[in-house]
């Protein structure tokens, strides 16, 4: 997970000790939030490919939930984030019953926004400083899939 965390910086800082990572699990056991593990099907073994969280759930009339997501280190561009993400939003809207997701990516980040065009997101808009990362408020594009 070391690894991991150089891959996506300045993009987000996945847990990098044994402790991080399961504050991180807890932390996605709670209500409104549903953490999910990309895997890839080794020889005999499932191999831990990334994650793909949905947080700050609210239901009612909104339905709606944030979307985060990142590859470990040695699993990118593989094609399994899409495999995994594709999944995740047919949980969210099947099993979560959520009507919305929202995913607010950097503008630079090449790779995200391919992925979740490719998932069929659209872009809803630009927020600037919208996310503390790295210490630096940084902007981020709106990108939302509402179920059909």
């Amino acid at each position: 997970m070391r690894a991991s965390r150089a891959l996506h910086r300045p993009w987000t800082s996945p847990p990098a000790t044994t402790e991080q990572f399961t504050a991180y699990v807890a932390r996605m056991q709670t209500p409104g939030n549903c953490g999910l593990l990309v895997v890839r099907q080794g020889a005999g073994s499932l191999e831990l490919a990334g994650v793909v969280n949905i947080t700050n759930m609210v239901m009612g009339p909104f339905c709606s939930g944030y979307l985060g997501y990142y590859a470990f280190a040695g699993y990118e561009r593989q094609g399994l984030m899409r495999e995994g993400l594709t999944l995740a939003v047919r949980h969210a809207f099947r099993t979560l019953k959520l009507h919305r997701l929202e995913a607010n990516i950097q503008p630079g980040n090449a790779a995200s926004l391919a992925l979740v065009r490719s998932c069929g997101f659209t872009q809803e808009g630009y927020s600037p400083k919208y996310l503390k990362i790295g210490g630096r408020w940084r902007d981020h594009e709106r990108w939302a899939i509402v179920a059909r």
